[in-house]
């Protein structure tokens, strides 16, 4: 079926139902009139009885203001059949005035006022000319950090909702919604599908299996991106017609891996690409580059790279000239593959001991950190209490690792690194907080199941943080946007802009970016061309993009401050 033709039934079933509310509207009517005639004649008879002779007009009169409870006591009964008859027109008159009128209005007053005014705050149809528009199957933590995103680009979205009061709940807290079931494929329909730039999907597996198939039957050629808890859902996904598959938990043990890596051997590591611009870090630990100024350490004379900043213990710091490097810094440098090699030739890593890492936890991001720091040859011990999960015994110690016992057996005195990968918060803050204090120099990198728990690992002494939250928003914000957002760490990106027109014609030295807005130009990208480092006295054209790095708050100061 057709969305014309659902919205052809629709309008149907709507006629049906007022027609059927207008009669029963004219029936009560019309059982009132009968109802207020009846009593009149009943009244006439009675007071004629009584020797009264009254007018119809004067019976129907009292037969009103008497069910209506208003007696204003001008023609009364004195007998008792007439005051009983009294008492039956005052009894039916209340309830008429307490039960039934109150039913109508409601039933045809408040009920379609209602009904159309929910219908409007949440549509089961998307009007015919949305298009470039993410549709969403959730509203949780990641899909509300990714609206965020969107709304801050002006891209448009919607969220699928297939329940009713959910969906006024979401609309009246500023999110936009479309009430339909998920496993529909006329929802989809609805909803534009084949006019939407992207389908997110971030459900359980099971449940993102049966969207990523009715999406595609509603749609060939939408993109659609899913996320994955298990390996085997990733091929499972990709032959059922999704494009892009995120596996949660490889996504964070990569990372987690990643960053162990970069610390061992003192030598850089790349982290990201922007065209052929490669963003790397590098520790200074042991290098000869400890104790002097970036400006004296003359990186970009010797090897072409700019010391974008640096790490100090999980916080950047942008690379001024002035800054001093430390032992507990990691560089973020940027330049050409060539220059990476240069320096990593020349900066030589004094004494430094050898890598050994402790994962604490055997879950999937666990065991994803230890595969990668197994295929980069670096020594690690997992902690895990769960004796089913063990897959290679020689990789593991049994029990739990808030006990320092367990700790100090997996290798906590000579470990370089300890990542913590529970997903139990207040776990992994104690675990964070009793390592720091027993070794000051060892790194280490724990992970936050929810987002506000970020400032409280570190805190305690994680020098990073990884969460689901930011790394699963950008990813997909990443697929909707092609490229022009990459997360370094948590809570420090780097995004791409259009040149805005105040700054047109003025130079980067000039335009006081990071004092307004606390963002860095990483890179520019003139028209057609690529990425490349900026020269900060070359005063800015229009059609060139600039290539900013920055915390989360100076990129919405940014935003604030120049728009899209």
């Amino acid at each position: 079926m057709s969305p014309a033709s659902t919205d052809h039934s629709s309008r149907r079933a709507t006629r049906r139902r007022v027609t059927s509310q207008i009669r029963a509207l004219v029936g009560l009517l019309l059982l009132v009139a009968v109802i207020v005639l009846f009593f009149s004649a009943i009244f006439h008879e009675l007071m004629k009885r009584e020797g009264h002779e009254y007018s119809w007009i004067t019976s129907a009169y009292w037969t009103v203001q008497t069910m209506t409870t208003l007696g204003y006591g001008d023609y009364i009964f004195t007998t008792d059949i007439g005051h009983v008859f009294s008492m039956i027109v005052l009894t039916t008159g209340v309830l008429l005035l307490f039960v039934l009128l109150p039913f109508m209005l409601i039933q045809f007053v408040y009920a379609p006022w209602l009904e159309a005014r929910n219908a409007a705050r949440t549509p089961r149809v998307l009007p015919p000319n949305t298009q470039g528009h993410v549709i969403l199957t959730a509203y949780g933590p990641v899909e509300a950090a990714l609206i965020d995103r969107l709304t801050q680009f002006h891209l448009p979205y919607v969220v699928l909702v297939d329940d009713t009061a959910r969906a006024l709940t979401l609309h009246d807290q500023g999110v936009r919604v479309m009430v339909g079931p998920l496993d529909s494929v006329e929802t989809y329909r609805r909803a534009q599908v084949g006019k939407a730039s992207l389908v997110a999907t971030t459900l359980p597996d099971t449940v993102n299996a049966t969207v990523i198939l009715n999406v595609r039957q509603a749609s060939d050629t939408v993109p659609i991106v899913a996320t994955a808890e298990w390996e085997t859902s990733t091929e499972l996904f990709t032959r059922a017609g999704c494009q892009q598959v995120i596996q949660l938990g490889e996504l964070l043990g990569r990372e987690m891996a990643r960053r162990i890596a970069g610390r061992s051997g003192g030598k850089t590591h790349v982290i990201g690409r922007l065209d052929s611009l490669l963003i790397a870090e590098a520790p200074a630990a042991g290098t000869s580059l400890v104790g002097l100024t970036v400006r004296d350490s003359r990186v970009r004379e010797r090897f072409d790279l700019n010391v974008v900043g640096v790490w100090d213990r999980g916080s950047y710091v942008p690379g001024t000239p002035d800054l001093r490097l430390t032992d507990d810094m990691t560089l973020l440098l940027s330049g050409s593959q060539q220059g990476l090699d240069a320096y990593d030739g020349e900066i030589r890593v004094h004494d430094r001991p050898a890598a050994f890492a402790i994962v604490v936890g055997g879950g999937r991001v666990g065991r994803a950190t230890s595969r990668h720091l197994a295929a980069a040859g670096i020594e690690h011990k997992i902690i895990e209490r769960n004796s089913e999960r063990i897959t290679d015994w020689s990789r593991y110690v049994i029990g739990d690792a808030v006990d320092p016992e367990i700790l100090r057996s997996a290798g906590l005195d000579r470990a370089t690194s300890v990542a913590i990968t529970t997903h139990d918060d207040d776990v992994n803050v104690y675990l964070a907080l009793y390592c720091r204090s027993m070794r000051g120099d060892v790194q280490i990198l724990g992970r936050a199941t929810l987002e506000q728990n970020v400032s409280t690992l570190h805190r305690a002494g994680a020098d990073f943080v990884l969460s689901y939250v930011p790394m699963e928003a950008t990813a997909i914000f990443e697929i909707v946007r092609r490229g022009n957002l990459l997360l370094l760490a948590e809570g420090l990106e780097v995004f791409t802009v259009p040149v805005p027109a105040p700054l047109v014609g003025k130079s980067i030295a000039d335009c006081r970016l990071r004092e307004d807005t606390g963002c860095n130009v990483f890179a520019v990208r003139a028209a057609g061309g690529g990425a490349t480092r900026p020269d900060i006295t070359t005063p800015l054209q229009s059609g060139t993009e600039l290539i900013l790095i920055g915390g989360r708050n100076d990129e919405r100061r940014y935003f604030d401050k120049y728009g899209h």
